[in-house]
């Protein structure tokens, strides 16, 4: 069901071409990194899509239209169908984008505060997804077989989100050089908000990992790339965005029987393990790279029992 009518829907459509120096949206994404633009060029696609019933995308919206009205039936809209922390990504790039129409003296300051006017969508404190069991691990390592090229760059792939604990994103980014093939530790450079961190592989990842470097070869570049259908290996990265890891994953569980999960389930399980094995949670935090404990408490999954059983060899008094 549309949220405006034919008569609205029409009136936000840009009739004119207009300068991308002189576009709201245009001008916002120019001031984002490679990979930002992705993913927020997909939200105010999304956000252009809702308002007009799929009519308009980000360049053929005319933001400068936009009332509150119209932000406020959006977020309605996007609270129904979507997680909150999604929600409040789109409600940035949108408040950013008509803060741009405000700079360029495409909307009056009066509309412009009250378009904006829009509170951010609490969360439940629950972590969507789930852990991994050790049987469906296993699993997803069987199906990567008869050991195409294919299979050796997925089996990698998982050993590194399961082990390596790391962001389909920050996975995108790897380099070879990023790999020390000695102790198994793999920098990354660019972890969430800029952030520096090294994270270290099992024995037995690593060696997942080299079996796909023999077929990938040494050369510098990506360390996990594209195979194409002929099984030759493409020495380019995937998208910054990580979106062809996800379809990977997603491909792979189909494929092992596997519950449908999504990549960062493999974060949620490396935390658990790790906590599990009473691993301190500053250690947990550096290693999955959260900026603040608070975040990575939350993934203290163990149960009441295990808590309970934490504290009774403390002692009151000296006996």
């Amino acid at each position: 069901m549309a949220l405006l009518d034919r008569a609205e829907i029409t009136g936000l459509k840009r009739i004119e071409p207009i300068a991308l120096t002189l576009h709201p949206a245009a001008v916002y994404l120019g001031t984002l990194s490679e990979g930002s633009q992705r993913a927020m060029r997909s939200s105010l696609n999304e956000i252009a899509s809702v308002l007009t019933d799929g009519e308009c995308d980000c360049l053929t919206l005319d933001w400068s239209k936009l009332r509150y009205r119209h932000t406020v039936a959006v977020r309605t809209a996007l609270k129904q169908r979507l997680a909150p922390a999604t929600v409040n990504k789109m409600l940035v790039a949108l408040r950013r984008v008509l803060k741009e129409a405000y700079r360029l003296d495409l909307m009056e300051f009066a509309d412009y505060t009250k378009v904006t006017d829009l509170a951010n969508v609490k969360a439940s404190g629950e972590l969507r997804g789930r852990a991994l069991s050790a049987a469906e691990i296993d699993a997803l390592i069987a199906s990567c077989s008869p050991y195409t090229p294919l299979d050796l760059r997925d089996a990698a792939v998982i050993a590194l989100l399961r082990i390596g604990g790391m962001r389909r994103q920050e996975l995108a980014q790897l380099t070879l050089a990023d790999l020390n093939r000695s102790n198994g530790s793999l920098v990354i450079w660019r972890g969430k908000g800029g952030k520096k961190r090294v994270v270290y592989l099992t024995p037995e990842a690593l060696g997942i990992l080299k079996e796909w470097l023999a077929v990938r070869g040494n050369c510098p570049g990506a360390l996990i790339c594209p195979v194409n259908k002929g099984g030759r290996v493409e020495l380019r990265h995937f998208a910054p965005d990580g979106d062809g890891i996800y379809k990977l994953i997603r491909e792979r569980a189909t494929k092992a029987g596997v519950e449908r999960f999504s990549p960062h389930d493999f974060r949620r399980t490396f935390c658990s393990d790790l906590f599990d094995a009473n691993t301190d949670p500053f250690s947990v935090q550096q290693l999955a790279g959260h900026a603040s404990l608070a975040t990575t408490a939350k993934y203290d999954r163990r149960s009441e029992a295990a808590k309970r059983n934490a504290v009774r060899g403390l002692k009151l008094k000296k006996t």
